[in-house]
Parts: structure tokens; C-alpha cells; sequence
């Protein structure tokens, strides 16, 4: 199992310096992957652009977002958007798609939030004809487009991710909660009868340190107050020392992940050189 780190981009206080920095270091090793999420009425760095800009200073690192809200954005667009990146980056892109989770991104967007899940099966049926044909260019270096990821826990979706993707993202949780829903994954593979092998990816997120702690549960739950006492669930499970980190990879490698990215909660860069320690 690979293990890769996601981009301060929705934490307090990032800013272009940070991320920047953050990008050059995470491609000095050992992470595999820098990861994005996508929030549009939030205050934090759009995504794809965000990719970019580390697309500019990394050489190795898979640039993968993790995810975007598909729905929110016009198809042929992130066509473009998606294989301008993958090219600019030398092949480099991960494109993860869901429906999101948050109704306030629709609203400003102004997207219809009951037609989520219709649009993104659109989507993903028309996205890769994009990346493979003329109508759009620049071409992907990938052959066929970027690696495609669908992110979700309805049934809707391992059925998306069975018919047009090359692998599943789930949400983040405990070991356990990763391997069910690969189970329920790997099924619907199964039951499409995809000669191909299934991806499977998950997340979690860090603040190595007492201090770093407190302040990256206080921004957990912020980002997610949305969800009610919840927001509280995902605040404890947040991973503060190096034994946790260890034992929440070792979990998810038993349960058949791919790749795990391991998403910071403190825009601090000393959290970036903590976890690499960890991992080394």
C-alpha cells in the first residue's frame, strides 16, 4: 500500500507560501500522492488550481483530487480543465469524482442538488470520450485519460464505479468501515464482470502533537458542522501521534487498500516533516 498526504488547501490560515512548500517537500518523499478536496462556499483554494500550481514544482508525486464535486461542474469543462492538467503535469493526474455532501455548494453554484446523482452518472459516461477524442485538447499523456476514482457509500455508486471507473475512494473512518465498503466494491467489479483490477483508496486526517490536536479537532469540527454531532465522531478519530498513524496504515493495508492519504488539519509545515518521519 501506498501512502500519500493531502494539500492544506481548506485549512485555517494556508496560504500560497505553505502550499507551495508543502507541495515541494511531500515530492522529496516517501508520499506517493498529494490529495485535494473541493469546496465551494467555503474559504479555501480551488482545487484543480491548487494541482497546478504543485504540478510546478514536484516532479513525482500523482497529483490526485480527492474528491471533486462532479455535478458542480459543466463536463466538457473539466474535460478540458482535467487533460490540460494531466499533460501540463506529465501524466501525472488522479481525477476522483462524487456528488458531495453539502447542500450550500449547490446552492451557490447554482445546481440543481435533487439531480446530483443523474448528473454524475452523466458525467462519468461522457468524461473519458472527452479525453479520447478530437472535439477537446489538449490530450491526456495518460492513454484513455487519467485514472478515474468514484467516491460514495450508496449502492449508486460501487455501481458507478464498476461500470466507469478504474477504482473507488472512500470517505475516510476506521479500517473496518474501509473494508466493507470495498467489500460491496469489489461485488459490484465482480458482478460487471471488469477484467481489470479494482483500486481502492481511502483517507484520514492528522495533527501530530498536543497542541497541533487541539487545533486540527477544532477545524474538523468546523468543516463538517454540517453533519451535526457527527462532526464530534470525526474529530476523536483524528490521528495525533505517530503510534496511531501506524496502526490506522497497518489497518487499512490488511482491508486491501491501494492508496491511503493522510489529510493534515493544521497549516503548519512542521506536520508535513512529522508525518514523513513517521512513515520513514
Amino acid at each position: 500500500m501506498q501512502v500519500g498526504i493531502g494539500l492544506p488547501t481548506t485549512t485555517p490560515g494556508a496560504d500560497r507560501g505553505l502550499i507551495l512548500e508543502w507541495a515541494r517537500q511531500a515530492d522529496a518523499g516517501p508520499f506517493s500522492c498529494l490529495g485535494v478536496f473541493d469546496r465551494l462556499a467555503y474559504d479555501s483554494f480551488d482545487p484543480l488550481v491548487s494541482l497546478a500550481a504543485a504540478a510546478a514544482v514536484t516532479q513525482r508525486l500523482r497529483l490526485a483530487t480527492t474528491i471533486l464535486t462532479g455535478p458542480l461542474y459543466n463536463t466538457a469543462v473539466l474535460a478540458k480543465e482535467t487533460s490540460s492538467l494531466d499533460a501540463l503535469s506529465g501524466g501525472r493526474l488522479v481525477v476522483g469524482l462524487a456528488v458531495g455532501a453539502r447542500e450550500t455548494d449547490y446552492e451557490v453554484a447554482g445546481v440543481e442538488h435533487r439531480s446530483r446523482g443523474r448528473r454524475l452518472g452523466e458525467q462519468l459516461a461522457t468524461l473519458r470520450s472527452y479525453w479520447e477524442g478530437d472535439s477537446i485538447g489538449p490530450k491526456p499523456v495518460q492513454p484513455g485519460g487519467p485514472l478515474l476514482l468514484v467516491g460514495g457509500l450508496s449502492n449508486q455508486t460501487f455501481a458507478r464505479v464498476a461500470r466507469y471507473a478504474n477504482g473507488y475512494l472512500h470517505g475516510g473512518g476506521p479500517p473496518r468501515a474501509f473494508g466493507s465498503a470495498a467489500e460491496k466494491a469489489r461485488a459490484a467489479w465482480q458482478d460487471a464482470d471488469r477484467p481489470d483490477r479494482l483500486l481502492l483508496w481511502g483517507m484520514a486526517y492528522f495533527a501530530l502533537g498536543n497542541k497541533a490536536a487541539e487545533t486540527g479537532q477544532r477545524y474538523l469540527r468546523q468543516y463538517y458542522a454540517f453533519t451535526g454531532p457527527f462532526a464530534e465522531k470525526l474529530a476523536a478519530g483524528l490521528l495525533t501521534t505517530p503510534q496511531s498513524v501506524v496502526q490506522l496504515i497497518r489497518g487499512y493495508q490488511e482491508a486491501g487498500c491501494d492508496e491511503l492519504i493522510l489529510f493534515p488539519t493544521v497549516s503548519e509545515i512542521n506536520q508535513l516533516q512529522r508525518l514523513a518521519e513517521v512513515l520513514a
